[in-house]
């Protein structure tokens, strides 16, 4: 009687988020990009997009002209065959093709840009399946992945953290999203083993997240320590900065 009592519980229940979900749109939103990688991505694909719009109506024009040249005329009816011909493409081409949504597998590879455009696209094909507190996280993950991915570009090929965050971003964050959408949705908010599967993706999430930023002032730093190591240099090469002034009080006793 428990078990029915609770299955009542959790139907009314996903009924409930399915009603609302409804009311603003449907679960099969458009999908927004959570980074600059991935919204370029995006970009590009739209623009193909309406590349093929515009060959397409290009050519329906050329054969209607064409075709109005050899038997003098098209007519109304032509015309409206040519009107319905461009609306046609016109739909056609604006849903396909659809842009390719990466594999998990493939996420850590190609340049480190390339991954982060890769993986970003990724989490925005989970999003849907994902905790609101969990999206959150995805969405402020964009943010530190674009900047990552600008940090990596410049790092030298055998930075240890290259290697980090390809572990890092293309096997722990996919295998633990899949992980988490493997758990049936009637599931996820049972309690298991002391947590559920909502709370122990998003503390994942967040130590990958938190990880991320690490590795990020982990490389600025770097880069922070190499600029005052050339400064220093400056200093003491051309009599300039603080080495020069240093240099300048040690001799005034002279």
């Amino acid at each position: 009687m428990n078990d029915l009592t609770r299955d009542s519980e959790r139907l009314l229940s996903d009924s409930r988020q399915l009603l609302i979900d409804n009311r603003v749109g449907g679960r099969h939103r458009r999908v927004t990009a959570i980074g600059r990688e991935s919204a370029q991505v995006r970009n590009r694909h739209r623009l193909k997009k309406l590349r093929n719009i515009v060959i397409a109506a290009a050519a329906i024009l050329a054969f209607a002209t064409i075709a109005g040249i050899v038997i003098d005329g098209i007519g109304f009816v032509g015309i409206v065959l040519t009107f319905f011909a461009l609306v046609a493409a016109a739909g056609i081409f604006s849903v396909f093709p659809r842009i390719s949504i990466p594999q998990a597998g493939d996420l850590n590879k190609g340049t480190p840009r390339q991954m982060v455009a890769r993986t970003e696209l990724w989490l925005e094909s989970q999003r849907a399946a994902l905790p609101a507190p969990a999206v959150a996280l995805v969405d402020d993950l964009g943010v530190k992945l674009d900047l990552l991915g600008q940090q990596l570009e410049t790092a030298p090929a055998s930075h240890d953290s290259i290697r980090d965050i390809r572990e890092l971003v293309g096997e722990t964050l996919p295998e633990m999203v899949q992980s988490y959408t493997r758990v049936p949705a009637a599931m996820r908010k049972e309690d298991h083993a002391g947590a559920t599967a909502d709370e122990r993706l998003v503390e994942g999430l967040a130590k990958i997240s938190g990880e991320i930023d690490s590795i990020n002032r982990k490389i600025a730093d770097g880069a922070l320590d190499d600029l005052a190591v050339q400064h220093r240099y400056l200093g003491y090469r051309y009599g300039e900065g603080p080495a020069a002034a240093e240099g300048s009080s040690e001799e005034a006793p002279r």
